[in-house]
């Protein structure tokens, strides 16, 4: 029997474009069905700059550039400059309330460009998303996939347009429906994270002084994440254009109010504990209704099986605090494409088809989560290591997005053993100043 197409792809973000994006490029006869129609709003803004090789190899880059996109040299992370906001005695140490990086420190294979990108998500997921088309991808936009019937030898992609029911027989799937995770609920291998319940509230300004919290003017365009005395919360800083920054408030479940009047007043309320951030904010304009996102960590049991790869949101999402959506979705579909192509040659859609993709994007993400885990757990631990010219670079790597090549992280093992000498040390400088969001993270298991 012969298939309608050899790939169905469920969304047309950054993972779903780009994979469609790949797999035009070499031939491969695909279709994206994208519920909304685009341009439309979405957060994820910053990107990281593993982001750019994928760009080049989908030769997307110089649209990228004809966008004029902000571009991002670097990122920063800031603390009150008055440390009794944060209820502890310092007994004459003052904590480093100011670190950065630019991202020309440290050369990336395959990289050659010394910044990555701040984008308007509505702007640059449609442009991805033409990009694939003019490769020969077909796109449906507009149109809800409501599931895949998999009782059959091919699987049949199941939409409605207008009132009528369709199905497209396919090869095999692509979920990259994002935190819809479509495949991911109907075949029950969704998992919510124990850990992670942040939401946040963010909008749109205009005219804000970015200077605010900078140090110089060269972190004007970088990405700026700037910690709160509230535990485990901070805001977001990114530049969309000359005059509009997005910012955002992330915080825990525990602190986010249900009307919306109150999660506004949250908003306010955790910006004026910054007031040089809420002075500036304050005589900005508010151009976008504030938007609240919740309850958006989870897990899959798998996220490849017979005739289906989950990528991007669809497999994974943490907390976003180093950047990583756009990134993760768009090496996802990096990896993906080298298996899926192996099995269109061999026509073998098994689940072992795709075991390299599957163990890449684990360890991958793992790492990421290995490193918010330890963000968190211990926020001066994270200006302490990237002060430390010993790991200031291996730090680097992993804002960088090369996450994907290495088990375990030789940084990251330093700072879970740093992390375990605080714990287990009452009486350490740091010990009051531990974050009970990831308290349970290093603890030993049992064998």
């Amino acid at each position: 029997m012969k298939p309608d197409f050899d790939i169905g792809i469920i969304g047309g973000g950054p993972a779903g474009s780009s994979i469609a994006a790949y797999l035009a490029k070499a031939g491969v006869k695909c279709v994206v069905f994208e519920r909304e129609l685009f341009p439309r709003p979405h957060i994820g803004e910053s990107l990281v700059p593993s982001s750019t090789r994928v760009f080049k190899e989908l030769g997307f880059l110089d649209k990228m550039e004809e966008a004029r996109f902000p571009r991002k040299y670097g990122a920063a992370w800031t603390a009150n400059d008055d440390t009794k906001a944060y209820n502890h005695d310092w007994e004459g140490m003052r904590p480093d309330c100011h670190a950065m990086f630019r991202f020309e420190e440290r050369a990336q294979v395959g990289v050659d460009k010394n910044y990555t990108y701040h984008v308007d998500r509505g702007k640059f997921d449609l442009l991805l998303l033409q990009h694939a088309n003019e490769l020969g991808a077909t796109v449906y936009e507009g149109v809800k996939v409501t599931g895949v019937d998999f009782s059959s030898e091919l699987p049949v992609v199941k939409f409605t347009m207008g009132r009528k029911e369709m199905g497209v027989s396919v090869r095999m799937v692509a979920d990259a429906s994002g935190r819809n995770t479509l495949l991911g609920n109907q075949l029950k291998l969704k998992i919510q994270d124990p850990v992670f319940d942040q939401y946040a509230i963010h909008s749109w300004f205009g005219g804000f002084d970015r200077g605010a919290a900078a140090k110089s003017n060269a972190e004007l365009d970088y990405i700026h994440i700037h910690f709160l005395p509230i535990s485990n919360s901070w805001i977001w800083q990114i530049p969309i254009t000359d005059d509009i920054t997005s910012i955002g408030v992330v915080t825990q479940k525990s602190n986010f109010a249900k009307s919306k009047k109150e999660r506004e007043d949250f908003f306010w309320q955790s910006v004026d504990s910054r007031p040089r951030i809420a002075e500036a904010l304050r005589k900005s304009t508010r151009i976008r209704e504030f938007k609240a996102e919740g309850d958006y960590s989870y897990a899959m049991k798998q996220i490849c099986g017979d005739r289906f790869v989950l990528l991007g949101d669809a497999a994974r999402f943490v907390d976003p605090i180093f950047s990583t959506g756009v990134s993760i979705a768009l090496n996802s579909s990096r990896f993906a494409q080298k298996d899926i192509l192996g099995a269109l040659e061999r026509n073998d859609f098994s689940r072992a088809s795709f075991k390299t993709f599957e163990d890449t994007i684990v360890l991958g993400t793992r790492n990421w989560y290995d490193f918010i885990s330890v963000y968190y757990r211990l926020n001066v631990l994270f200006t302490y290591f990237v002060s430390d010219k010993r790991y200031r670079l291996d730090v680097l790597k992993l804002l960088q997005g090369d996450v994907y090549d290495e088990a375990r992280p030789e940084v990251l093992e330093k700072m879970k053993a740093m992390v375990s000498e605080v714990e287990q040390n009452p009486k350490h400088i740091w010990h009051d100043l531990l974050g009970t969001l990831t308290s349970d993270a290093f603890v030993p298991q049992a064998s």
